[in-house]
């Protein structure tokens, strides 16, 4: 199972454009692709129109009431070609693990215990370096990074390379690296100047094919198809196969012979208790720190007979986690989060109520009240 991640902390640079038109192009290479969207705004699963009561929040958090494995959520786009979807709520994770040691390690265990036999699987990333990013280079061996021909192609691009490198060093993991450069205007000079540089830059790190500007892969996306379902004679999807046969053709040995597909083993209980160790070290030198602030929520109500505290900070539960003491007439509750602004309300027995003492609030999209807290 050959695991390729497709990253640029730089918005708008045809990440998610590649990687589902990647997919399609290696499926229809006759190869069996899982494609993982692992970006919060779904613009992979949105641009296939495929709609999912279950995403991969299902699969990676450990406080959804709904816990999935990955083959449980995945759907069917076409013919050896299917998605794991996301969904906003993906986005919480980050918090979510941020208290938790190899929460970095999250995706690759779950590939690692995954009982589908894919060929390839390709994971969308979202467009920064956070916690999720870092999840899917750690389960990866390599990145296409998409780069425009334009003077802020670089930009960012350091970051990432620092991230790899910081992950090799740590977790003894190496990741390589190639840069695919897209949205190339062969009818500006402008795009062949900054193509020379960043042959420059990157040298022998780059693929060979280059995908041009086509308002057909903009088209397909808004159809929720991909290129080749939509014009499989066009500009876009000649460039997409290209790319396809030639990763293809890097698998192939010296004698011209397609390799099989490499099923990566488990790792072994030992190496699981040295990558914890590692992990730690992680999170006290490099990786971005989340200190943990003890906050204490109260609400006077000696006549309620159960209260809960539900928020942005806890993925608006009510259960036995979130569930307040009464003492002397006053519900209270600690919780511990990072800093940053959030929502929450007190669900008094089964009414959701603003907190009556906070006189900071926002409407939220249900047309009433929440309380505002920030840390």
């Amino acid at each position: 199972m050959r695991i390729i991640t497709v990253a640029n902390q730089k918005g708008g640079c045809g990440k998610t454009t590649t990687a589902v038109n990647l997919s399609a192009s290696l499926a229809d290479n006759g190869k069996k692709v899982l494609l993982i969207d692992l970006d919060p705004q779904s613009h992979a699963t949105l641009g296939l129109n495929i709609k999912a009561d279950l995403s991969m929040y299902n699969v990676l958090s450990k406080l959804t009431h709904r816990k999935a494995k990955l083959e449980d959520i995945t759907q069917r786009v076409g013919d050896n070609f299917d998605i794991a979807p996301s969904s906003v709520v993906l986005s919480t994770l980050e918090q979510e693990l941020s208290g938790e040691i190899g929460r970095e390690s999250r995706l690759w265990e779950t590939l690692m215990d995954f009982a589908k036999n894919y060929d390839y699987v390709i994971i969308d990333c979202p467009p920064n370096l956070g916690l999720l990013t870092i999840n899917a280079i750690r389960a990866t061996d390599e990145i296409i990074v998409p780069v425009e021909a334009s003077r802020f192609a670089l930009e960012g691009l350091g970051q990432l390379v620092d991230i790899m490198s910081l992950i090799r060093d740590r977790l003894n993991h190496i990741v390589s690296y190639r840069v695919l450069v897209v949205n190339f205007d062969s009818r500006l000079r402008h795009s062949f100047t900054m193509l020379e540089k960043i042959k420059t830059t990157f040298k022998s790190k780059m693929f060979s094919t280059i995908i041009h500007v086509n308002v057909k892969l903009k088209e397909a996306q808004n159809e929720g198809t991909h290129i080749l379902n939509y014009d499989k004679y066009c500009r876009g999807t000649k460039d997409y196969y290209s790319l396809s046969r030639e990763l293809l053709t890097a698998e192939r040995d010296a004698s011209g012979v397609e390799a099989e597909p490499v099923v990566q083993a488990k790792p072994i209980k030992k190496e699981r208790v040295d990558l914890k160790q590692r992990m730690e070290e992680i999170l006290k030198d490099e990786l971005p720190k989340f200190q943990l602030i003890e906050v204490a929520l109260t609400l006077k109500a000696p006549e309620a007979q159960n209260v809960y505290v539900a928020g942005d900070f806890n993925n608006w539960r009510t259960d036995d986690t979130t569930m307040m003491k009464l003492e002397d007439g006053t519900w209270k509750l600690n919780v511990s989060i990072p800093a940053g602004r959030y929502r929450y309300r007190f669900v008094k027995d089964g009414e959701w109520i603003e907190d009556p003492a906070n006189a900071n609030h926002a409407l939220n999209p249900y047309g009433q009240m929440d309380s505002l807290i920030e840390v």
